[in-house]
């Protein structure tokens, strides 16, 4: 049975993780179906979810508990591929939490553009409590996203926080009954500005280029609109 679905339905991408009996969690046949659902995706919008009580509980442990040196790193390698194929996905990607995000579940999350919760929803990195750290660029993501204070709490403490506190320091973008409204949402925009928007913001070069880059990809939507 396949680990990972996905459904197009009009300019959405859905990718859903779907092993509900364990909680979502990832082991590395899992991540290399996840890695070809988003690699493969070419709508203006793709909207990640679990299925189940769950968005994803993180690396698969009991795979994780069996890797030693050169394996360990291959395991999180993909763990990075997987998440950086959904931050530089051409288009936007929503994460619709529901349920629990742990560990690699909330790095996974930090890839995305927007992490929409439901009010029950519950996010934790976990790792430290495991003797293990966030392996999927979540070193580097978290503190970009909540600041570095926060991501020291977070990810030494281990703490799980709930939708409210998460969206206090930034951790997730709205709280909503239905995150899946969200992508439709953004669904609805002019994709070309869609796609242009999220790379200029990506955009981690010097400020003076950037803001070259950022008038030259105005000029293109805006010479673009004209034609349309």
């Amino acid at each position: 049975m396949d680990m990972v679905r996905t459904t197009v339905e009009g300019d959405v991408c859905v990718v859903t993780l779907a092993r509900p009996a364990r909680r979502n969690a990832l082991d590395s046949a899992a991540l290399r179906e996840l890695q070809r659902a988003v690699t493969d995706a070419s709508e203006p919008v793709l909207y990640l979810r679990g299925e189940g009580p769950a968005f994803c509980a993180g690396a698969d442990l009991e795979e994780v508990r069996a890797l030693d040196g050169d394996a360990a790193a291959d395991f999180a390698a993909l763990g990075q591929r997987v998440a950086n194929a959904l931050e530089e996905y051409d288009g936007a990607v929503v994460a619709g939490i529901d349920g629990a995000a742990r560990g690699g579940g909330v790095e996974l999350a930090l890839a995305c553009d927007l992490r929409v919760a439901t009010p029950e929803a519950t996010l934790a990195e976990t790792g430290v409590k495991l003797g293990l750290f966030g392996a999927w660029g979540g070193t580097t993501r978290l503190p970009r996203v909540v600041g570095e204070g926060e991501a020291m709490d977070l990810a030494l403490s281990g703490r799980t926080v709930d939708a409210e506190t998460a969206l206090r320091m930034g951790l997730v973008s709205r709280i909503t009954e239905r995150p899946r409204d969200v992508a439709d949402e953004l669904a609805a925009v002019d994709g070309s500005a869609l796609r242009t928007l999220k790379r200029r913001l990506r955009d981690d070069t010097g400020q003076e280029t950037g803001d070259e880059r950022e008038r030259a990809a105005f000029a293109s939507l805006a010479t673009d609109s004209g034609d349309r």
